[in-house]
């Protein structure tokens, strides 16, 4: 049985990708979490890989990094596991956007950074998260216009780019950021999964605080009990 190195569900984004993934194809895993922020964590982190950085997915002695990595080697591994859809096109357009997700959106990540445990009001958080929640948005239309008629997910049937593209939601709607019907949907399908209610319920029972990931700001709603 494969593990899964994760770090703090109420803040690690990364973390969050692999686990939903895995949840979602019903591929059953350990999981060990490694508290980010602490005098250990990196010497923890390390001792499972080179980067420093979780997620990690250890199986027997090979040990992958990085989410999409992780998320190719359980396409490679198990065979009934549909990590992309089946449709070349609809394929290509996933690939596509998850590797954008992996490496973009950078203003709206530094400017809301995934905390499940509070809720903020809306406000104008600039010009360039602007552009990148606009961005955000443009891909959900497409993917859901172009190839959502199987089912509710970005592309039909659940995939490795919901999986990517989850975080985001999270922050879209931790930050009351407005989105037009068609997103707001979506949205709503990937609150209402039952592997991320798991995720949250856990999340909100974690110690662990990370300054560096509370906003400052006031939120308007604490989730996290106390």
């Amino acid at each position: 049985m494969p593990t899964l190195i994760i770090g703090n569900k109420l803040y690690s984004s990364w973390s969050m990708r692999p686990w939903l993934l895995l949840k979602q194809l019903g591929i059953h895993f350990d999981e060990v979490v490694i508290p980010l922020g602490q005098p250990n964590t990196k010497e923890e982190i390390r001792k499972r890989s080179p980067a420093g950085k979780v997620p990690i997915l250890i199986e027997g002695d090979i040990a992958v990094w990085e989410s999409l990595a992780i998320m190719d080697h359980v396409g490679e591994t198990y065979e009934d596991a549909e990590v992309w859809p089946r449709d070349p096109h609809a394929r290509a357009m996933a690939r596509s956007v998850a590797a954008e997700m992996h490496a973009g959106f950078s203003a709206l990540r530094s400017a809301c950074p995934m905390n499940l445990g509070k809720k903020f009001a809306e406000r104008n958080r600039g010009d360039a998260v602007a552009r990148d929640v606009a961005r955000v948005t443009e891909i959900f239309r497409e993917a859901r216009g172009r190839f959502g008629a199987g089912g509710p997910f970005l592309f039909g049937e659940f995939s490795a780019a919901d999986a990517m593209y989850a975080p985001v939601v999270m922050r879209l709607d931790t930050y009351s950021i407005p989105v037009d019907p068609v997103s707001r949907d979506y949205m709503t399908t990937i609150l209402s999964l039952p592997a991320y209610r798991e995720w949250l319920d856990a999340a909100l029972k974690e110690p662990w605080v990370l300054d560096f990931d509370e906003a400052d700001e006031e939120p308007i709603k604490v989730f996290r009990k106390a």
